[in-house]
Protein backbone atom coordinates (compact mmCIF):
# COMPACT_ATOMS: atom_id res chain seq x y z
CA UNK A 1 0.00 0.00 0.00
CA UNK A 2 1.10 3.56 -0.74
CA UNK A 3 -0.32 5.99 1.81
CA UNK A 4 -0.18 9.60 0.68
CA UNK A 5 -1.66 11.01 3.88
CA UNK A 6 -1.28 14.68 2.97
CA UNK A 7 -2.17 14.47 -0.71
CA UNK A 8 1.32 15.46 -1.85
CA UNK A 9 1.56 12.88 -4.65
CA UNK A 10 1.49 14.67 -8.02
CA UNK A 11 0.69 12.88 -11.32
CA UNK A 12 4.24 12.69 -12.66
CA UNK A 13 5.63 11.50 -9.32
CA UNK A 14 2.78 8.97 -9.11
CA UNK A 15 3.73 7.58 -12.51
CA UNK A 16 7.40 7.28 -11.54
CA UNK A 17 6.68 5.67 -8.16
CA UNK A 18 4.06 3.13 -9.19
CA UNK A 19 5.72 2.14 -12.46
CA UNK A 20 9.04 1.54 -10.66
CA UNK A 21 7.38 -0.65 -8.03
CA UNK A 22 5.45 -2.53 -10.70
CA UNK A 23 8.60 -3.12 -12.73
CA UNK A 24 10.49 -4.51 -9.72
CA UNK A 25 7.56 -6.51 -8.32
CA UNK A 26 5.29 -7.62 -11.20
CA UNK A 27 2.92 -9.64 -9.01
CA UNK A 28 2.70 -7.32 -6.02
CA UNK A 29 -0.78 -5.83 -5.42
CA UNK A 30 -0.46 -2.03 -5.33
CA UNK A 31 -3.11 -0.02 -3.49
CA UNK A 32 -2.83 3.78 -3.37
CA UNK A 33 -4.47 6.08 -0.82
CA UNK A 34 -4.45 9.86 -1.09
CA UNK A 35 -6.30 13.05 -0.11
CA UNK A 36 -7.56 15.71 -2.50
CA UNK A 37 -6.50 18.73 -0.45
CA UNK A 38 -4.79 20.49 -3.36
CA UNK A 39 -7.47 19.45 -5.87
CA UNK A 40 -5.24 17.24 -8.02
CA UNK A 41 -6.11 13.88 -6.48
CA UNK A 42 -8.13 12.49 -9.39
CA UNK A 43 -5.32 13.19 -11.85
CA UNK A 44 -2.80 11.53 -9.54
CA UNK A 45 -4.98 8.45 -9.07
CA UNK A 46 -5.49 8.14 -12.82
CA UNK A 47 -1.71 8.32 -13.25
CA UNK A 48 -1.33 5.56 -10.63
CA UNK A 49 -3.85 3.37 -12.45
CA UNK A 50 -2.14 3.86 -15.79
CA UNK A 51 1.24 3.06 -14.20
CA UNK A 52 0.03 -0.28 -12.87
CA UNK A 53 -1.75 0.24 -9.55
CA UNK A 54 -4.42 -2.36 -8.78
CA UNK A 55 -6.61 -0.13 -6.60
CA UNK A 56 -6.90 3.53 -5.72
CA UNK A 57 -9.05 5.08 -2.99
CA UNK A 58 -11.87 7.42 -3.99
CA UNK A 59 -14.96 8.84 -2.30
CA UNK A 60 -18.54 9.10 -3.50
CA UNK A 61 -18.84 12.48 -5.24
CA UNK A 62 -20.89 14.21 -2.53
CA UNK A 63 -18.24 13.33 0.05
CA UNK A 64 -15.18 13.84 -2.13
CA UNK A 65 -12.70 16.63 -2.64
CA UNK A 66 -10.73 18.87 -0.28
CA UNK A 67 -9.28 16.73 2.53
CA UNK A 68 -11.38 13.72 1.52
CA UNK A 69 -10.51 11.44 -1.40
CA UNK A 70 -10.89 12.24 -5.11
CA UNK A 71 -14.31 11.89 -6.76
CA UNK A 72 -15.38 8.34 -7.60
CA UNK A 73 -17.56 9.58 -10.44
CA UNK A 74 -14.68 11.53 -11.98
CA UNK A 75 -12.24 8.62 -11.88
CA UNK A 76 -14.79 6.09 -13.12
CA UNK A 77 -15.88 8.46 -15.90
CA UNK A 78 -12.32 9.17 -16.99
CA UNK A 79 -11.56 5.45 -17.29
CA UNK A 80 -14.79 4.50 -19.08
CA UNK A 81 -14.24 2.93 -22.53
CA UNK A 82 -10.51 2.56 -21.93
CA UNK A 83 -8.44 -0.57 -21.17
CA UNK A 84 -8.74 0.39 -17.49
CA UNK A 85 -12.54 0.66 -17.48
CA UNK A 86 -13.70 -0.15 -13.93
CA UNK A 87 -16.93 -1.76 -15.07
CA UNK A 88 -18.91 0.40 -12.66
CA UNK A 89 -22.13 1.94 -13.94
CA UNK A 90 -21.94 5.77 -13.72
CA UNK A 91 -25.73 6.02 -13.47
CA UNK A 92 -25.81 3.75 -10.42
CA UNK A 93 -23.00 5.80 -8.88
CA UNK A 94 -25.13 8.90 -9.45
CA UNK A 95 -28.11 7.27 -7.72
CA UNK A 96 -25.98 6.47 -4.65
CA UNK A 97 -24.50 9.95 -4.76
CA UNK A 98 -27.96 11.55 -4.60
CA UNK A 99 -28.55 9.82 -1.26
CA UNK A 100 -25.26 11.05 0.20
CA UNK A 101 -25.91 14.57 -1.08
CA UNK A 102 -29.04 14.65 1.08
CA UNK A 103 -27.18 13.16 4.05
CA UNK A 104 -24.48 15.79 3.80
CA UNK A 105 -27.08 18.55 3.93
CA UNK A 106 -28.35 17.14 7.24
CA UNK A 107 -24.88 17.06 8.79
CA UNK A 108 -23.76 20.35 7.24
CA UNK A 109 -23.75 22.25 10.59
CA UNK A 110 -21.06 19.89 11.89
CA UNK A 111 -18.61 20.44 9.04
CA UNK A 112 -15.29 22.20 9.57
CA UNK A 113 -16.07 25.20 7.40
CA UNK A 114 -13.47 24.42 4.75
CA UNK A 115 -14.84 25.74 1.46
CA UNK A 116 -12.28 24.70 -1.13
CA UNK A 117 -9.06 22.90 -1.83
CA UNK A 118 -5.76 24.58 -1.05
CA UNK A 119 -2.46 23.97 -2.82
CA UNK A 120 -0.49 25.35 0.14
CA UNK A 121 -0.54 21.76 1.42
CA UNK A 122 2.62 21.34 -0.66
CA UNK A 123 4.22 23.81 1.77
CA UNK A 124 2.87 22.81 5.18
CA UNK A 125 2.36 19.07 4.40
CA UNK A 126 -0.53 18.68 6.84
CA UNK A 127 -2.23 15.25 6.60
CA UNK A 128 -5.76 15.35 5.22
CA UNK A 129 -7.22 13.66 8.28
CA UNK A 130 -5.63 16.26 10.54
CA UNK A 131 -6.39 19.35 8.46
CA UNK A 132 -10.07 19.67 9.33
CA UNK A 133 -9.53 18.47 12.91
CA UNK A 134 -6.88 21.11 13.51
CA UNK A 135 -9.09 23.75 11.90
CA UNK A 136 -11.86 22.84 14.36
CA UNK A 137 -9.47 22.72 17.35
CA UNK A 138 -8.10 26.13 16.42
CA UNK A 139 -11.61 27.54 16.50
CA UNK A 140 -12.16 26.08 19.97
CA UNK A 141 -8.91 27.70 21.15
CA UNK A 142 -10.00 31.08 19.84
CA UNK A 143 -7.55 30.98 16.94
CA UNK A 144 -10.08 30.73 14.10
CA UNK A 145 -8.94 34.01 12.57
CA UNK A 146 -5.35 32.83 12.60
CA UNK A 147 -5.72 29.69 10.48
CA UNK A 148 -3.23 30.92 7.83
CA UNK A 149 -0.71 31.57 10.63
CA UNK A 150 -1.30 28.09 12.04
CA UNK A 151 -0.62 26.49 8.66
CA UNK A 152 2.65 28.42 8.39
CA UNK A 153 3.51 27.49 11.97
CA UNK A 154 2.81 23.85 11.13
CA UNK A 155 5.52 23.96 8.47
CA UNK A 156 7.87 25.61 10.98
CA UNK A 157 6.98 23.02 13.64
CA UNK A 158 7.78 20.24 11.20
CA UNK A 159 11.23 21.73 10.60
CA UNK A 160 11.79 22.13 14.34
CA UNK A 161 10.88 18.49 14.92
CA UNK A 162 13.30 17.29 12.23
CA UNK A 163 11.10 17.09 9.12
CA UNK A 164 9.26 14.03 10.38
CA UNK A 165 6.82 11.59 8.78
CA UNK A 166 3.51 13.12 9.83
CA UNK A 167 0.89 10.49 10.59
CA UNK A 168 -0.92 9.76 13.85
CA UNK A 169 0.51 10.22 16.46
CA UNK A 170 3.50 12.19 15.10
CA UNK A 171 1.22 14.58 13.21
CA UNK A 172 -0.43 15.52 16.52
CA UNK A 173 2.96 16.59 17.85
CA UNK A 174 3.44 18.94 14.89
CA UNK A 175 -0.10 20.30 15.28
CA UNK A 176 0.27 20.86 19.03
CA UNK A 177 3.56 22.68 18.53
CA UNK A 178 2.10 24.82 15.72
CA UNK A 179 -0.84 25.97 17.86
CA UNK A 180 1.52 26.58 20.79
CA UNK A 181 3.68 28.81 18.60
CA UNK A 182 0.71 30.85 17.37
CA UNK A 183 -0.85 31.15 20.82
CA UNK A 184 2.41 32.48 22.22
CA UNK A 185 3.42 34.48 19.14
CA UNK A 186 6.68 32.55 18.78
CA UNK A 187 8.94 32.41 15.75
CA UNK A 188 10.95 29.36 14.79
CA UNK A 189 14.11 30.99 16.12
CA UNK A 190 12.47 31.96 19.40
CA UNK A 191 11.35 28.38 19.99
CA UNK A 192 14.98 27.24 19.76
CA UNK A 193 16.48 30.15 21.71
CA UNK A 194 13.87 30.13 24.50
CA UNK A 195 13.21 26.39 24.67
CA UNK A 196 14.55 26.00 28.21
CA UNK A 197 12.00 28.51 29.53
CA UNK A 198 8.98 27.41 27.49
CA UNK A 199 6.26 25.06 28.74
CA UNK A 200 5.88 22.90 25.65
CA UNK A 201 2.78 20.72 25.14
CA UNK A 202 3.19 17.27 26.69
CA UNK A 203 3.14 15.60 23.28
CA UNK A 204 6.15 17.65 22.17
CA UNK A 205 8.18 16.86 25.30
CA UNK A 206 7.37 13.14 25.03
CA UNK A 207 8.33 13.20 21.36
CA UNK A 208 11.77 14.55 22.27
CA UNK A 209 12.00 11.94 25.05
CA UNK A 210 11.67 9.24 22.40
CA UNK A 211 8.21 7.92 23.21
CA UNK A 212 7.39 7.77 19.50
CA UNK A 213 10.77 6.38 18.55
CA UNK A 214 13.74 8.12 16.95
CA UNK A 215 13.12 10.05 13.72
CA UNK A 216 15.18 9.46 10.61
CA UNK A 217 18.32 11.55 11.04
CA UNK A 218 17.92 11.75 14.81
CA UNK A 219 16.45 14.46 17.01
CA UNK A 220 17.28 18.05 16.05
CA UNK A 221 19.72 19.76 18.38
CA UNK A 222 19.95 21.85 20.45
CA UNK A 223 16.13 21.97 20.63
CA UNK A 224 15.81 18.36 21.77
CA UNK A 225 18.03 18.72 24.86
CA UNK A 226 16.56 22.10 25.70
CA UNK A 227 13.00 20.85 25.31
CA UNK A 228 13.47 17.71 27.41
CA UNK A 229 15.00 19.74 30.24
CA UNK A 230 16.76 16.78 31.81
CA UNK A 231 13.77 14.41 31.77
CA UNK A 232 14.71 10.75 31.35
CA UNK A 233 14.06 8.76 28.21
CA UNK A 234 11.72 5.73 28.17
CA UNK A 235 14.73 3.44 28.72
CA UNK A 236 15.64 5.38 31.86
CA UNK A 237 18.67 7.15 30.39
Amino acid sequence: AIKDMAGLLKPKAATMLVSTIRREFPDLPIHVHTHDTAGIGAASMLACAEAGADAVDVAIDAMSGTTSQPSMGAVVGALQNTPLDTGLDPMKINQINEYWEMCREVYGPFESGQKSGSADVYYHEMPGGQYTNLLFQSTQLGLAGQWPAIKKAYAAANRLLGDIVKVTPSSKVAGDLAQFMVQNNLTEKQVIDEAETLSFPTSVVEYFQGYLGIPYGGFPQPLCDRGVKGKSLPNGN
